[in-house]
């Protein structure tokens, strides 16, 4: 499958290339290489907010599916009690199996030169969602992945994690560009599809600010995203598992694209972050320095809760 760069999460977690055999890995198509710092092209951090355990994963495959020019990223959100073994057990599952997808169907074409079909790319996505879906009732998970081949990337999306690419502006100044939405019940087509689902949709009395889907009858589980691995006791209620995938080629005004977690966006906005990224002394520091910038800012805003925050810079220039 290729060599990994992370598979872990903990409470903080920096992330060296390491070689390291992983049999798992290798029947995919190469060594796993772990990391403790990141390296040239990515760098990834995660931090533990203020209750429990960490319940966000992230992982990064360099040569993914054996190609050496190809690398997956992805940052996942856990939920509910269990909510950290459902984000690891899809950071676990995701990219082997959709490395084997891909190079089991016919759509290897998908990525080779000038033959991108984003709508391949997509069945093969949505198909492989429908196969590794947790079996939690009440905890669940997000998803926000990436697939980069030299100048091709495919984004695939569930829940409120989200993506962001950062450009380079003629006059030299960074502009965000958001490529995923977040997948909440306050989109007005994800609303109607779990109000016709016979699903309710209302914020919580401690939380009036966010919507979150609800059972015709019962208080739980209140999920505050319209799409979501697990979650079994709302899928027929209108919580669906099926990934938002897009397709977007990359232009030499393309800098950096900035994977993470909710905690991160919920207190930072995309320019903030671009630049915060870009700001990094060094490409190493710049998802510590994103988080730790996070954490402050959820400090100012509630004092006494700071969610879990993970985030993965992926670098497209040398």
């Amino acid at each position: 499958m290729g060599g990994c760069y992370s598979h872990v999460s903990v409470h903080d977690v920096e992330c060296s290339c390491k070689h390291h055999r992983d049999d798992g890995a290798c029947e995919h198509g190469g060594d796993s290489i772990r990391l403790r710092r990141s390296c040239e092209f990515v760098s990834m951090y995660s931090k533990k907010g203020s209750k429990g355990v960490n319940q966000d994963a992230l992982t990064v495959w360099k040569d993914f599916t054996g190609k050496k020019d190809m690398m997956f990223c992805g940052v996942f959100d856990g939920h509910g009690p269990l909510g950290h073994k459902f984000s690891q057990s899809i950071r676990d599952k995701l990219p082997s199996k959709l490395s084997a997808s891909i190079k089991q169907s016919q759509t290897q074409k998908v990525i080779k030169h000038n033959e991108t079909n984003p709508t391949d790319g997509r069945k093969w996505m949505e198909d492989l969602a429908k196969n590794i879906d947790t079996k939690g009732f009440l905890g669940g998970s997000t998803a926000v992945t990436i697939i980069k081949q030299r100048d091709q990337l495919i984004i695939g999306n569930l829940g409120d994690s989200r993506a962001v690419l950062c450009r380079r502006a003629h006059d030299n100044h960074l502009v965000p560009v958001q490529l995923t939405v977040d997948l909440t019940p306050d989109i007005p087509s994800e609303a109607l599809r779990i109000i016709n689902s016979g699903g309710r949709i209302f914020s919580a009395k401690g939380d009036p600010c966010v919507n979150r889907i609800w059972r015709p009858n019962g208080d739980r589980p209140g999920l505050a995203m319209a799409r979501a691995f697990g979650n079994f006791c709302l899928k027929d209620y209108g919580l669906i598992s099926v990934p938002d995938v897009s397709y977007r080629k990359l232009t030499k005004q393309d800098e950096f694209v900035v994977l993470a977690s909710d905690g991160v966006w919920d207190v930072l906005t995309n320019s903030e972050v671009i630049n915060i990224v870009a700001s990094a002394p060094k490409r190493s520091m710049a998802a510590k320095l994103l988080v730790k910038h996070a954490v402050q800012a959820w400090r100012r805003k509630c004092v006494f809760k700071v969610d879990d925050c993970t985030a993965i810079c992926l670098f497209l220039k040398d």
